[in-house]
């Protein structure tokens, strides 16, 4: 009964109203565990899927049909093992038809369909941009090879220039895997979305798919090592930053550091707790945004 509860509130939460058919892309409920007491963030409006891989759960997302993107992705962390996976490009087929096979699917080669194309973002739309295909969940934080490779799927990535995901934001994912691998000693649950422009919003491909200003990612350890240097004493149980994707924003959000190197000036990342962020989220959405049920207590 809690289990159906949870996906209740989930789906009143996005679409503002109960209906048992209102996540139009298939069950969501097995993804419930990637959240925090099986509580999702609360605030965003988007389309819930739960990302199926070789017929196994892996992570959760909500996802904006308009954009084209992800607001965000949430998953379990887990201590890494492995190399990077050499894999292929995936997409959700039942963003394209409904009560489709609820496993994601490789790209082919030649011909995409067109409901594929303008349901969601595919390959086209990043080739020959400015632009990186910027996971949202990283295939760093995860164990085996299938969750790793579940990760390579355009539902779960938004448009990131090089200097933030090859930089500051690339140590930002290195540098909470050392952190939590080290001190979490439970679950760790970690959610990662993005923050839109407020107008003048760049896309790619003539209004295709949306390019985020900011990215952001927050993380939940309920249990973890006390004993803790000094410099991580306000790293748990929650910590969060925003990360800049546009090195030409203002600063007010996150500041420029000139300490930087040349090719990443510009996409600095700004560590902050987890109410600072909430409340930039706050500010830019103009609604109160939860992360974590009750802030992770």
């Amino acid at each position: 009964m809690a289990h159906h509860f949870a996906l209740a509130v989930f789906i009143l939460a996005f679409t503002g109203f109960w209906s048992m058919c209102a996540a139009d892309v298939g069950d969501f409920a097995p993804c419930l565990e990637s959240f925090y007491r099986a509580w999702p963030p609360k605030g965003l409006v988007g389309t819930p899927i739960c990302q199926r891989y070789q017929n196994q759960y892996r992570f959760a997302t909500l996802y904006s049909r308009p954009r084209r993107t992800p607001w965000f992705s949430a998953y379990l962390y887990a201590t890494p093992e492995g190399k990077r996976p050499h894999t292929f490009w995936k997409y959700e087929p039942q963003l394209a038809y409904p009560g489709a096979d609820g496993n994601m699917l490789s790209f082919p080669l030649g011909h995409l369909d067109q409901n594929v194309v303008e349901s969601q973002g595919v390959e086209l739309d990043y080739i020959n941009s400015t632009y990186s295909r910027g996971h949202l969940n990283p295939s760093l934080h995860h164990k085996s090879y299938e969750d790793r490779a579940s990760t390579f799927t355009l539902t779960n990535v938004v448009p990131q220039m090089a200097g933030s995901n090859d930089g500051p934001w690339e140590a930002l994912e290195q540098n909470v895997n050392k952190t939590l691998g080290t001190y979490c000693l439970g679950d760790t649950y970690i959610v990662t979305g993005i923050i839109p422009y407020q107008s003048d919003e760049p896309w790619l491909r003539n209004h295709r798919v949306a390019v985020p200003e900011y990215m952001w990612s927050a993380y939940c350890c309920p249990n973890y090592n006390h004993s803790l240097p000094k410099e991580l004493k306000n790293a748990f149980p929650t910590y969060a930053a925003i990360g800049r994707n546009d090195c030409n924003s203002t600063e007010e959000i996150v500041p420029v550091s000139q300490q930087t190197k040349k090719q990443f000036r510009g996409y600095d990342v700004r560590k902050m707790s987890l109410e600072t962020l909430e409340m930039y989220l706050k500010d830019r959405f103009k609604t109160v945004v939860s992360v974590f049920y009750e802030q992770c207590s």
